[in-house]
């Protein structure tokens, strides 16, 4: 079957813009990446440090990409610097690079809050750790979760624990007995968790 033309022809600006994307983001690599290579040479850091720059950069490269190669090689090679045990004063990194300290230390606030955040453990693990130490079943867990993920708003900057107690709880159509085992694997109290669960939309 012949391609109409104006489908040939989107298809073919769909391929260009992959294409310059693509390249776009192994151009800002490789200058990222010889940044970073210069950098450890005058500071005087193992090769080790900028591997591990490296990869940092790659896995987080939505985060620090959009900024000048200088202030993300110079943020990311401070902040695995201390990481790795060999930290070194911001100044050191600053007199080898023409990054402003004002830009590199936001992009390593921006990178150590994207670490933190991809560390941090998710809502559903804590309802599975509290289920497995109370013993519930996996329906009740995914009950519990469903509670959560309607009431992400309410549930923002609150204790997870808590939280995921207060909708386990719920779940289990408040159940007496269960509250109070569930304040105990949660290390919290029964009020906080029946405050809590007053405040989640079943």
């Amino acid at each position: 079957m012949a391609v109409k033309p104006e489908h040939g022809a989107r298809w073919r600006r769909l391929a260009k813009f992959h294409r310059d994307t693509l390249h776009g983001y192994e151009r800002r690599l490789s200058a990222i990446g010889a940044e970073l290579k210069r950098i450890r040479e005058c500071v005087g850091l193992s090769q080790s440090v900028v591997e591990e720059a490296e990869a940092l950069v790659k896995r987080y490269f939505d985060v620090v990409g959009g900024f000048p190669p200088e202030v993300v090689a110079v943020a990311v090679l401070w902040t695995v610097a201390k990481v790795a045990g060999v930290p070194r004063p911001l100044e050191d990194f600053l007199k080898c690079s023409r990054a402003e300290e004002r830009r590199v230390r936001r992009v390593a606030w921006r990178l150590k809050e994207a670490v933190r955040q991809s560390r941090r453990p998710s809502i559903e693990d804590y309802v599975k750790t509290l289920a497995a130490r109370v013993n519930l079943p996996a329906p009740v867990v995914k009950a519990a979760v469903e509670i959560l993920e309607r009431n992400r708003r309410v549930l923002f900057g609150k204790n997870p624990w808590v939280s995921a107690a207060a909708a386990l709880w719920l779940a289990s159509f408040k159940k007496l007995g269960l509250l109070k085992a569930l304040a105990e694997a949660s290390g919290t109290t029964t009020a906080s968790i029946r405050n809590a669960a007053n405040r989640l939309r079943v």
